[in-house]
C-alpha cells in the first residue's frame, strides 16, 4: 500500500486527484484491453502497396505501433501526468493508406514524412502557445458537447465493434445506413459474449463494485477463449470470406513469442512527396493531416480529462502544454517510425471509467505496449466483443455531461447539438469539431454579438472552411 505523502504519491498527485495504485494499475490495465486492437488493425490498414510496389510489412507495422504506443505513453504518464494513453490514430492512419494508394508516384516514406512534418508544425505551435490559447479560448458549452459527442463517438465504436450494431450494404432499395446486427438480427457467439459482458458491467457498476469495468474485461475474455477453443468460432472475416457469426478482427487464440521487427523506425522522407507531388498538392495534404491531429487530440482531451475530474473550476487542465507536446511528438514518433501519426485514444476512457486519475495509469499501459511487442498472446486472446461493453458503459459516463449546455442559448445549444451528433456520425471527432466551431461563429454573429466570439474562434473556423473545402480545391487543381 502506497503512503499518503510519499515520493510517488507527491509526483503523480495520487492521493490528491481521489485515487490509489491499485485504481492506477486496474485503470492502465484497462485502457491497455481496449486499445491494444491498433496493434492488430493498424497493420491491416497500412497493408497496401505503394506506387513502387513495396509494403511496410505486416510484423514490422505491428511490432513498430506496439513500440511507439508504449514510448510515447510512458512519457504521457511520466511528463504530462494523465491518464491519456497514445496510439496509432484511426482516422489519419486510413487517411495516409488511402492517400499512398491512389497518388502515383507516392511511397510510404514520402506520405510519413508528410506526417512527420505535421507533427513537427504541432509542436512548434505548442510551444508558441497557440494551440494552448485556441483550447482556452473554445466557450465551456462547446467543450461540454465535446464531452458529450466523444461519449456517443466511444459507445458507437463498441456496439459496431461488438457486432451488435453493423453497416448495411449500399444496394438498391436500402434506406438505412446501419441496423441491428446482420440482416436485422443478433446472430452468433461473438454477439452473445457483448450481450453477456455488457449486462455483467452494468451490473458491477450499479452495485459500485471496485474493478468492475475491468472485472467485465476479463471475465467476456474467459467466455470467448472457451467459446473460441471449444467451437473453433473463427474471425469475421478470414481475408477470403464474411462470417457474420464470427469474432470481429481478433479471434481468441494464443500466438507465440516473436522477436520484435523495428526496421520501419527512420525510414521517413520528409521532403519526398514535395519531390513527387509538387508543393501545393503536398502541402494540402501536410494541411489536412495537421488539422485533424490538431482537432482530435483537443476533442479527446477535453472529453477525458473532464471525466476524469482533473479540469479546473476555471475549466483548465492542469499540465495541458505537456499534454499538448507530447501529442504532437506522437506525430513526429509515428511518422518517423512509418505507423502514421500517434494520439490520445479515445478508449483511455476505459481506464478512467476504473478509477484512472493518473500519468501512474498509463505507464503501466505504456509498459503493457512493450510487453505486447514480444508476447502478443495478451493481444490476441482479447477480441472486440470482450472490451465493447466497457465503451458502452464509458460512453454513458460522458454522455452524462449533456444537462451542463445551455439549451436555451441557441447560440451555444445548436453548436453542441451539430458537434456531439456529427462526431458519432461520421466516425470523425475532428468533422464534429469543426461543424461545432463554425457554427458557433455564424450564429453569433446573425444574433449581432459577433463582438462576443475570440478571435482565435473566427481563426479555427476560417481553418475548418479550408479543411471542409479541401475536395473541391482538389478537383479545381485536378488532383482527382
Amino acid at each position: 500500500m502506497l503512503k499518503q505523502g510519499s515520493a510517488l504519491d507527491r509526483y503523480f498527485k495520487i492521493s490528491e486527484r481521489g485515487s490509489n495504485v491499485s485504481r492506477e494499475i486496474r485503470g492502465g490495465f484497462a485502457t491497455f484491453f481496449a486499445m491494444s486492437y491498433i496493434v492488430v488493425l493498424n497493420p491491416l490498414i497500412l497493408s497496401g502497396p505503394d506506387s513502387s510496389g513495396a509494403t511496410l510489412g505486416f510484423a514490422a507495422v505491428a511490432a513498430v505501433t506496439a513500440f511507439a504506443a508504449g514510448i510515447l505513453t510512458i512519457l504521457m504518464g511520466a511528463w504530462a501526468k494523465h491518464p491519456f494513453a497514445l496510439a496509432t490514430g484511426l482516422g489519419v492512419n486510413a487517411f495516409v493508406a488511402v492517400t499512398v494508394a491512389t497518388n502515383p508516384g507516392l511511397t510510404w516514406p514520402d506520405m510519413m514524412g508528410l506526417v512527420v512534418l505535421s507533427g513537427v508544425t504541432m509542436l512548434i505551435l505548442v510551444l508558441t502557445g497557440f494551440r494552448t490559447a485556441v483550447f482556452k479560448a473554445v466557450p465551456e458549452g462547446l467543450k461540454t458537447a465535446i464531452v458529450v459527442g466523444i461519449g456517443l463517438f466511444i459507445a458507437l465504436i463498441g456496439l459496431v465493434n461488438a457486432g451488435f450494431v453493423r453497416r448495411i450494404p449500399d444496394v438498391a432499395g436500402t434506406t438505412v445506413p446501419v441496423g441491428l446486427g446482420f440482416d436485422g438480427k443478433l446472430v452468433g457467439w461473438p454477439t452473445l459474449v457483448f450481450v453477456l459482458g455488457l449486462i455483467l458491467t452494468i451490473a458491477l457498476v450499479v452495485r459500485k463494485v471496485k474493478g468492475a469495468i475491468l472485472i467485465g474485461i476479463i471475465a467476456a475474455t474467459i467466455l470467448s477463449v472457451i467459446l473460441e477453443f471449444t467451437l473453433k468460432i473463427g474471425p469475421s472475416f478470414d481475408g477470403k470470406t464474411y462470417n457474420p457469426q464470427g469474432w470481429s478482427l481478433v479471434a481468441p487464440q494464443f500466438s507465440e513469442w516473436a522477436a520484435p521487427d523495428l526496421s520501419l523506425i527512420g525510414k521517413a522522407n520528409p521532403f519526398g512527396a514535395f519531390e513527387h507531388l509538387g508543393f501545393v498538392a503536398a502541402t494540402l495534404l501536410a494541411f489536412v493531416i495537421l488539422l485533424s491531429i490538431f482537432f482530435d487530440a483537443m476533442g479527446t482531451m477535453v472529453g477525458l480529462a473532464t471525466e476524469a475530474g482533473s479540469i479546473d473550476k476555471d475549466g483548465n487542465i492542469p499540465n495541458v502544454d505537456r499534454v499538448l507536446q507530447v501529442d504532437a511528438l506522437g506525430a513526429i514518433v509515428g511518422g518517423g517510425a512509418s505507423v502514421s501519426s500517434n494520439q490520445i485514444f479515445v478508449e483511455s476512457g476505459a481506464g478512467i471509467g476504473e478509477g484512472a486519475r493518473t500519468g501512474l495509469a498509463s505507464i503501466v499501459t505504456g509498459l503493457l505496449f512493450l510487453v505486447a511487442m514480444f508476447f502478443t498472446p495478451l493481444i490476441n486472446l482479447v477480441p472486440f466483443e470482450a472490451v465493447a461493453p466497457a465503451l458502452v458503459v464509458v460512453g454513458f459516463m460522458m454522455v452524462s455531461q449533456v444537462g451542463k449546455i445551455d439549451w436555451q442559448d441557441l447560440g451555444i445549444a445548436i453548436p453542441a447539438f451539430l458537434t456531439f451528433t456529427l462526431m458519432p456520425f461520421t466516425y470523425s471527432i475532428a468533422n464534429g469539431l469543426g461543424a461545432g466551431f463554425i457554427s458557433f461563429v455564424l450564429i453569433r454573429t446573425f444574433q449581432g454579438r459577433a463582438r462576443e466570439v475570440h478571435p482565435l474562434m473566427w481563426a479555427v473556423a476560417a481553418a475548418f472552411l479550408l479543411f471542409f473545402a479541401i475536395g473541391p480545391i482538389e478537383a479545381a487543381l485536378g488532383m482527382h
